[in-house]
């Protein structure tokens, strides 16, 4: 199936489950530290440096923002996690909308996990992939931000991710740059192949 990602539109903003948007089209979660670069991500993927709403300052999104494509697939970008100046009421009631989201029997068809090439992952990115993992729900591991290392410095610290990590020898590992559009159009056709 062809998809053009460049028909990617904002659909609705979700504070809380049952806000979140009843459809049939298969579902790309986004998650990830705050700051990790999901607004840039859906920007890049969509050739659209306008569609989602990038903050100077982590911790801005709050909610579950969709973003419809093609008429065919949706993107769910989650809160992110991790952000220190967030207070613990708010960091907690992010990570509430989070654990609630996929807890809540939403059929999420594929899971973009976004990690910042150039630091090491935290435990909360550890913790994710073992219950995504445990849980069998389909991940795809997007390193972004790798213009910001040389191609040899970006493919070693993949390896030393996956030492930490534990994931899969066989698992979808993806380094990108929204900025400079590396690796996106590598990512749209694994998306593409992957849900259809």
């Amino acid at each position: 199936m062809d998809i053009n990602y460049r028909k990617t539109k904002f659909l609705k903003v979700a504070a809380t489950i049952a806000q979140c948007p009843n459809t049939d089209l298969p579902e790309i979660v986004l998650s990830g530290k705050s700051n990790v670069g999901k607004s840039s991500l859906i920007n890049a993927i969509a050739d659209n440096k306008k569609l989602a709403r990038v903050s100077a300052s982590p911790g801005k999104t709050r909610e579950v923002i969709y973003f419809e494509t093609d008429g065919k697939l949706i993107f769910a970008d989650l809160p992110g996690y991790g952000y220190a100046k967030a207070s613990k009421e708010v960091q907690a009631r992010f990570s509430k909308l989070c654990d609630d989201y996929f807890r809540s029997g939403r059929k999420i068809s594929l899971v973009l996990h976004l990690i910042d090439i150039r630091h090491e992952p935290s435990v909360k990115d550890k913790a994710m992939i073992e219950f995504l993992n445990a849980s069998s729900i389909p991940f795809f591991l997007v390193f972004t931000k790798c213009d910001k290392l040389s191609k040899f410095a970006a493919s070693k610290q993949v390896a030393k991710m996956a030492e930490y990590l534990d994931f899969y020898e066989d698992a979808n590992v993806f380094t990108v740059s929204s900025e400079k559009k590396l690796g996106i159009k590598e990512l749209c056709d694994s998306i593409t192949e992957f849900v259809f």
